[in-house]
């Protein structure tokens, strides 16, 4: 498969990503024969509310940060698109403007495919419209999960499922402990969980006493995933 100039991990990143593996060969290889690479610093910006929507991207290395700005003026994130996924369609499917911010958290690759050559794309491969209905569909359903969470469960769940998440996208393995490669403050953690960051610490310091994380600078440490699972199960 002919792919554009990537490092092997970026490479492995993306032919590994749970959608983008399940698509046939050929239209894997059309994707990618339509791609180019963008390489973004930390916190550049990729594209900003209300801007129209230009590309459709797979991350191949680092992360998105989707963010939005409340009524009072302050800064929330919504989500990190870690590697291997693919985001951006929506915008081009219903030609409206950009819905939040995005920027690059940590230096970040991207594989960027214009719109003209996405819905070239869709023109003839029958197999991306069935694909990305099925990508969309499960996004709607993490959704749905996501406000029944909200509305049902305490913060200490959606914390311990909210790191069991980030050691899947982001997780290295050092023996029996996985170190999460996502820099994040616990004001970003607050974000994700529409928390307080006081609350958040609370709930992290009560994970690292009960043996099922060890808390450093900006990095989060699994130390047991079951521990986590009883903690997301209550």
């Amino acid at each position: 498969m002919q792919t554009p100039i990537l490092t092997i991990d970026e490479q492995s990143n993306i032919e590994a990503g749970s959608w983008f593996s399940k698509l046939s060969q050929p239209l894997r290889e059309a994707i990618l024969s339509r791609s180019h690479v963008r390489r973004l610093a930390d916190g550049a910006m990729l594209s900003s509310r209300g801007a129209p929507a230009e590309s459709w991207c797979g991350v191949a290395k680092g992360a998105v940060r989707v963010s939005s700005v409340s009524l009072s003026g302050k800064e929330i994130t919504l989500t990190y698109v870690e590697p291997g996924v693919w985001f951006g369609d929506i915008s081009l499917f219903d030609n409206f403007p950009h819905t939040h911010d995005s920027n690059a958290h940590g230096e970040t690759t991207l594989l960027v495919v214009r719109k003209a050559d996405f819905q070239d794309l869709l023109s003839h491969h029958v197999e991306l419209y069935e694909a990305l209905l099925r990508l969309n569909c499960r996004r709607l359903r993490l959704m749905f999960d996501m406000i029944e969470d909200l509305n049902t469960r305490p913060l200490s769940a959606r914390l311990a499922k909210q790191i069991l998440l980030l050691a899947r996208g982001y997780g290295v393995k050092q023996g029996d402990e996985t170190r999460i490669g996502l820099q994040l403050a616990q004001e970003d953690l607050a974000q994700l969980l529409g928390a307080s960051r006081q609350r958040v610490n609370q709930e992290l310091k009560g994970f690292e006493r009960d043996g099922a994380v060890r808390i450093e600078p900006t990095r989060l440490v699994v130390l047991s995933k079951d521990k986590l699972l009883a903690l997301a199960e209550r």
